[in-house]
């Protein structure tokens, strides 16, 4: 018969055996010898399957610790999960930003608008008078809110101060716009004659337009530019995901063009008073 190689457990128990018979007294008596003997035994059976038990289970804890994941690493990886914002929250960010990007997207129109009624064409019109500012009492104030403007005919203003006492500070600030126009003070209103424009005239004012669009164009540019700045903060943050960033980022664009397009529709018409004779 082949011999086996001891295995932990059986090492183990030839020691303990060797270290329980080192430590049985000795005895003359056999009869008595004999019984401490089976004593031994029966104490020594018991201690060999508890020691075969303790082995096995040394062994299986090992297997376990080294193929299970302790608590303390499955926590850890529990911590590390990143939740981004739900439909709902998504939703709610994106109509608070595209709500105030469309509030500052109209106040730019409207100050094109405006612009683009200040500058002079052929046909007498009082918004021309709209971005004239009148040194009054020591303080800038607009014309049209310290006088009525209204325009009789196609050619000509008239400007009525509410305070009369305000005519000549008016008529100075008229003569040092940039409308070319020439005061005519009778002490009770001011009448303005619109000269028509040559040729050369209204060719200078549509590049004045025009450079007035752009600069409309770039103030919605830099708001689109400040709502994309807001959501990449929430990407920052975990409120968003990348691909959330990229589709808010085109719904933003499509608003964008929208008032590009505004802009570019209200130069062509001013052009094209400016350009009718």
């Amino acid at each position: 018969m082949a011999l086996q190689p001891f295995s932990p457990a059986t090492t183990a128990t030839r020691s303990l055996h060797s270290r329980i018979f080192a430590s049985l007294p000795l005895r003359t008596d056999p009869y008595q010898r004999r019984e401490n003997h089976t004593r031994h035994l029966c104490v020594h059976a018991k201690v060999l399957s508890s020691t075969a038990n303790c082995v096995r289970l040394q062994e299986g804890t090992g297997a376990f610790s080294s193929r299970s994941p302790t608590a303390k690493q499955i926590v850890k990886k529990r911590t590390g999960v990143i939740r981004f914002a739900t439909i709902e929250e998504i939703e709610a960010e994106k109509s608070l930003i595209e709500k105030d990007v469309k509030g500052r997207m109209e106040k730019t129109i409207e100050t094109v608008l405006g612009n683009f009624n200040a500058v002079r064409t052929g046909r007498a019109n009082p918004s021309m008078l709209d971005r004239v500012e009148v040194e009054y009492y020591g303080s800038p104030v607009s014309l049209k809110s310290i006088a009525q403007i209204s325009a009789p005919d196609a050619s000509s203003l008239l400007v009525q101060p509410y305070d009369k006492s305000s005519m000549k500070v008016i008529e100075k600030a008229i003569v040092s716009s940039d409308l070319g126009l020439t005061p005519n003070n009778d002490g009770e209103v001011i009448r303005l004659s619109i000269p028509q424009l040559t040729s050369e005239r209204r060719k200078e004012l549509s590049k004045v337009v025009a450079k007035l669009a752009e600069e409309g164009k770039v103030a919605i540019r830099n708001i689109r530019r400040d709502a994309i700045k807001a959501y990449e903060k929430l990407e920052k943050e975990k409120k968003l995901s990348e691909d959330n960033v990229k589709d808010l980022s085109s719904d933003l664009q499509k608003v964008t063009d929208v008032y590009m397009k505004k802009i570019e529709t209200i130069q062509k018409q001013k052009e094209k008073e400016l350009l009718s004779v």
